[in-house]
């Protein structure tokens, strides 16, 4: 089977989550980067990680986010966030979540989120199982920077 290494989704920005400049506020960004991912990672996945927290103690925890605000996200505005896995290793991943407007001719905004995989049960980092390492193998997009100002760099260029 031939999974998206990037997952892309639409979405709107609602009243609740805006500042009196009718901007998405800078804190809700965040809850909207990982609804989306939670999303994707069970629409093109079927990694649905509240199961898999439930029935067998285990998910990801957020350890680091960087985050730039490019562009304002505006009130009733449809938006695009892609995501994309673009480092693992035995107990971490890195995703990069981007947000567009809805053409994706603007860049509005543009993160990196760290995770560490956990054991519920425990209370301790886990490590991932064989299973879970190949799907990381097949759906990993790497990107050709080493830091994030040298990411956002490659956008203003």
């Amino acid at each position: 089977m031939n999974l998206p290494k990037t997952v892309e989704s639409k979405t709107k920005i609602r009243f609740q989550d805006c500042d009196p400049f009718n901007h998405l506020n800078n804190g809700k960004y965040i809850d909207y980067y990982m609804n989306h991912r939670e999303d994707e990672l069970i629409n093109a996945y079927d990694l649905d990680i509240y199961k898999m927290a439930k029935f067998q103690g285990k998910s990801w925890v957020s350890n680091s986010n960087q985050i730039a605000y490019l562009r304002p996200a505006l009130l009733m505005e449809t938006v695009i966030i892609e995501s994309q896995l673009i480092y693992f290793d035995d107990s971490h991943l890195k995703a990069e979540m981007r947000m567009y407007n809805k053409d994706k001719t603007q860049l509005k905004s543009i993160i990196w989120c760290g995770f560490t995989h956990y054991n519920l049960m425990t209370q301790k980092r886990e490590m991932h199982s064989e299973d879970m390492l190949n799907l990381f193998n097949s759906i990993i997009n790497p990107i050709e920077q080493n830091t994030f100002e040298e990411r956002l760099s490659s956008f203003k260029s």
